[in-house]
């Protein structure tokens, strides 16, 4: 579905990282058409969301922003304005993950933001962007994560599924994603508070961090049919040490750490797959197969649970949040005015 959406005005508010003599900060400004970067297509952003990755940039943590002044904001949802491919028709609902978009090219947190045309997905059926948020890149990374694993043959009834930090957003949304598609989830968090909301998601075994098998010997007892780990470190080394002859682990997150002590042994004797998921630069036609199945097996009523709405105003301190560990589920950041916004 599309609609008539407002032209681009002369001025618009953006969240902005810049570095001056105080050191590397945030600030609101109001920006005009000139100052967006390259592109062929133009999009009015009406959600985003705040990432761990957001949550660095935002805090001045050096190595997220490649460049600055940057607006960050790794996902944006929208619509179209214009797009001189003639691929999107204005006001055509679009999503907008990774890219390098709030890390090279000012990202979504900001009213209006110019991009490339073959960047966009279009929101599957009559979804909207706040759905698209409250999925956002944590939801697509493990959404790729559940393709890889199946891909790689795992299906429901063969054992027991572990999700590694899954109280975060990916670790959220991957509970949720396994779950309806049939698989018996075992969820892993540092947070036991958090076993009331793992298990309505649908988790059917909750244990703490401290239970993971920590990596004593080549190979652990076989217990996980599939991983899908967000965290990296010892708990993906255990994990990967005790996973079933011909399992497979997703790993797609580093917040335990980004070194891997481990040996070829669940290789070579047990046929385990080790998957790599790299949402950034994920081609198009996997994508589009990614945001369908979410479409499917995430709909607003199930995804309603994982996330909670924000204004724009809040992105400083939720980033603080986010990297307190202090944040479950997706936080989705309503971005848009209210002028000219869309019912």
């Amino acid at each position: 579905m599309t609609r008539a959406v407002p032209a681009l005005p002369p001025t618009f508010r953006a969240l902005r990282a810049l570095k001056d003599e105080a050191g590397l900060r945030t600030e609101f400004q109001t920006l005009t058409p000139a100052n967006l970067p390259p592109g062929d297509a133009v999009v009015r952003v009406t959600h985003s969301s705040v990432n761990y990755k957001d949550g660095l940039a935002v805090a001045g943590r050096p190595g997220v922003l490649k460049s600055l002044p940057m607006t960050p904001g790794i996902d944006l949802a929208g619509e179209v304005v214009t797009d001189e491919t003639g691929t999107y028709t204005p006001g055509t609902p679009v999503v907008l993950t990774g890219w390098g978009i709030g890390e090279r090219q000012d990202g979504g947190y900001a009213e209006y933001a110019r991009v490339r045309s073959e960047w966009l997905v279009a929101i599957p059926g009559e979804l909207s962007a706040e759905w698209a948020m409250g999925v956002g890149t944590a939801g697509f990374t493990a959404m790729l994560a559940v393709l890889a694993l199946e891909d790689h043959g795992m299906t429901p009834g063969q054992g027991e599924v572990l999700v590694t930090g899954a109280a975060g957003g990916v670790g959220s949304t991957a509970v949720a994603l396994l779950a309806a598609a049939g698989f018996t989830v075992t969820a892993s968090t540092g947070r036991p508070q958090e076993e009331a909301y793992l298990r309505s998601l649908g988790a059917t075994n909750i244990i703490g961090r401290e239970e993971l098998p920590l990596l004593k010997r080549s190979l652990e007892k076989e217990r996980w049919a599939g991983v899908v780990d967000t965290v990296g470190g010892e708990a993906l080394a255990g994990a990967y040490a005790s996973t079933r002859t011909h399992g497979s682990l997703a790993v797609c997150g580093l917040a335990g750490g980004h070194q891997l002590q481990t040996t070829v042994f669940p290789l070579i004797l047990r046929g385990v797959n080790l998957l790599g998921i790299d949402s950034v630069t994920c081609p198009a036609p996997r994508r589009r197969t990614a945001w369908d199945r979410l479409a499917r097996d995430l709909p607003p009523v199930k995804l309603a649970p994982l996330i909670r709405i924000h204004p724009l105003e809040d992105v400083p301190a939720l980033a603080e949040e986010i990297l307190a560990g202090q944040v479950r589920g997706r936080v989705v950041i309503k971005v848009a005015s209210g002028t000219g916004q869309a019912p």
